[in-house]
């Protein structure tokens, strides 16, 4: 006979334990202390087996019934419910331990070492506040495109659509990353493509080869300008070696209030190398500048102007020696040669590189010269100097280029053969 709801509410524990049965193996098990839990008995590969349903009243009897319904159909399929529960279970944890947010967190642990403080806070922050309010908790395997693209849009829509990009970039290298690792089948970003509004994208304003020898020329006469010597042969430098302002100048931690100078002690004159630390290096190793005649002679010059600054800084303030030349220093020049707009002293980087590849120059000699992005981790290790011969020549090539650019004489294709 089955249960009813009148038979189970009057179940009362007794001095034993005893059961009430419903039929197919389903029986609600009343304990001396009062415990009421629901039980299913059934037989897989000839042996009796017992699984639970949970307790009543917080299971009905309705639930148990659909409960036994599903364990049926499991053994009719030819499976040991007791195990799929198990296996469910255990599915149930790995989706919870890999959600978006822990492999996110995981990937940006592993990622640490290529970014520089700041650059890994900004990205957690955005994940924080962008992302893992809206999928974070969802296992990274089930996440729809669609609920990705709606957490970004709200970006869009607040009219950050750079930083709309930059997350999602991000958010597909997680995918990536937890592909890699076992945790997800595929990067749902790839069917996102076009699904945001173009990025308001700004490059570095730089001069083309046409316009180099006009603005070099001007740079020769800062003086005139009622610029300084000093400023004139650090924007000089800047142009020979490919540096980043921060790197030639040096740098202002903001959260840690360091100051990493650029110092004198870097320069190898017998060599003819400027071996760059790598703390003032974008990728945070260090970096050799091969320095050409003319880079020498320049460095030669602000020797003799700052030698006796404070703590030997190549590039000292001009107003107070205790800290480096300023940022706006090189901007300024850029303004009072009148190009503001149109150049910036990081465009020369792309100036250098435009004309060097149009050169006929490896790009790999290139793009490590200009330490412009990460190289292989393990290549890196091991040799910081690669190219070296190949950057040597091609600096000093360089250097030969920019002096008769200044001078006007005429620079014919194939590694700056000059007439």
């Amino acid at each position: 006979m089955k249960l009813t709801a009148i038979a189970l509410k009057n179940a009362k524990p007794k001095d034993k334990i005893y059961r009430l049965f419903d039929g197919g193996g389903l029986y609600l098990e009343i304990t001396p202390a009062g415990g009421t839990y629901w039980r299913y008995k059934y037989r897989f590969n000839g042996k009796e087996k017992r699984m639970a349903f949970g307790v009543y009243p917080d299971i009905s009897l309705q639930d148990a019934r659909e409960k036994r319904r599903l364990a049926k159909k499991t053994l009719d399929e030819g499976f040991d419910p007791s195990e799929q529960k198990k296996l469910e279970k255990i599915e149930r944890k790995a989706n919870y331990e890999n959600n978006f947010e822990n492999i996110a967190r995981e990937w940006h642990k592993q990622k640490l070492h290529t970014w520089n403080p700041t650059h890994a806070d900004n990205i957690m922050k955005r994940f924080e506040v962008n992302i893992f309010p809206y999928i974070g908790q969802r296992p990274i395997k089930e996440i729809k495109p669609a609920e990705l693209l709606q957490a970004v849009k709200i970006l869009e829509t607040k009219g950050n659509r750079d930083l709309a990009h930059r997350v999602m970039q991000q958010c597909a290298q997680i995918f990536r990353y937890a592909i890699a690792t076992s945790r997800a089948e595929n990067d749902i970003t790839l069917s996102l493509k076009g699904a945001l509004q173009p990025a308001a994208t700004e490059h570095m304003a730089y001069l083309t080869e046409a316009e180099l020898p006009a603005f070099l020329q001007k740079l020769e006469r800062y003086e005139d300008f009622g610029g300084s010597i000093l400023t004139k042969l650090a924007f000089k430098l800047l142009v020979l070696t490919f540096l980043r302002s921060s790197e030639i100048r040096g740098k202002f931690d903001k959260k840690t209030k360091a100051i990493f100078p650029a110092r004198w002690s870097e320069i190898d004159f017998e060599k003819a190398q400027w071996r760059v630390p790598a703390e003032r290096m974008k990728m945070k190793e260090q970096h050799i500048v091969p320095l050409a005649r003319q880079a020498i002679e320049i460095l030669r010059q602000i020797q003799e102007i700052t030698g006796g600054h404070y703590d030997n800084y190549i590039l000292p303030s001009q107003h107070n020696p205790r800290q480096v030349m300023s940022e706006n220093t090189f901007l300024r020049v850029i303004d009072v040669l009148g190009y503001k707009g149109n150049a910036t002293a990081h465009g020369f980087r792309s100036t250098a590189s435009t004309i060097l590849n149009e050169r006929g120059y490896r790009a790999d000699v290139i793009e490590r010269q200009l330490a412009h992005c990460e190289r292989n981790q393990i290549r890196a290790a091991y040799n910081h100097a690669e190219y070296l011969p190949e950057r040597t020549a091609m600096m000093q090539d360089w250097a030969d280029y920019i002096d008769f650019a200044r001078q006007g004489g005429k620079v014919i294709q194939g590694k700056f053969a000059i007439k």
